[in-house]
């Protein structure tokens, strides 16, 4: 059975670790691919791990899903202002994915969202994830330009997917 949770203890962080090494690598292999760039994927993994706190209550999320006592998934929710906040690193293990996995991590993300009371969630996505551009869509995020406080360097920006939806 299918159970996300906020990422609190020190084994959940170390989970965290993992899921973030393997996205890291995964999105490393694909910048080298697409765009002949090469990530410092370990020193990216250690930036995210020392900021890990821009994910924390009470204006963040980081949430891990799990199934069968295997964690499978995580995503996590950052504040970018009062009223908007920004999804990142919305990631599933490939044995996993075609399940809804993806798509009940970000249904409770924005749920939180909701919850912290941001009016906004933004989102950036790399060009290569068609299937994770239509989950958004389905979600109701529409495309908008790049916005401030993106992490995606500027020269990535005119390849780069920047969406937005509106909480109600």
């Amino acid at each position: 059975m299918l159970k996300i949770i906020q990422a609190e203890t020190a084994a959940h962080v170390a989970y965290v670790r993992e899921l973030f090494g393997e996205y890291l690598q995964w999105v490393g292999g694909m910048l080298q691919r697409e765009f002949g760039f090469n990530a410092d994927i370990a020193a990216i993994l250690e930036q995210d791990m020392r900021t890990l706190s821009k994910f924390a209550p009470p204006t963040g999320r980081l949430l891990l899903a799990s199934d069968a006592g295997q964690v499978i998934g995580l995503g996590c929710l950052r504040s970018l202002s009062a009223e908007t906040g920004e999804i990142k690193r919305m990631y599933v293990r490939p044995p996993f994915r075609g399940r809804g996995i993806g798509r009940a991590l970000l249904t409770e993300l924005l749920a939180q969202a909701h919850a912290i009371g941001y009016q906004y969630i933004r989102l950036d996505s790399a060009p290569f994830l068609p299937e994770s551009h239509a989950l958004y869509r389905s979600a109701g995020f529409r495309e908008i330009p790049a916005y401030p406080g993106v992490e995606i360097p500027q020269e990535f920006h005119h390849n780069w997917l920047f969406m937005e939806k509106l909480l109600a």
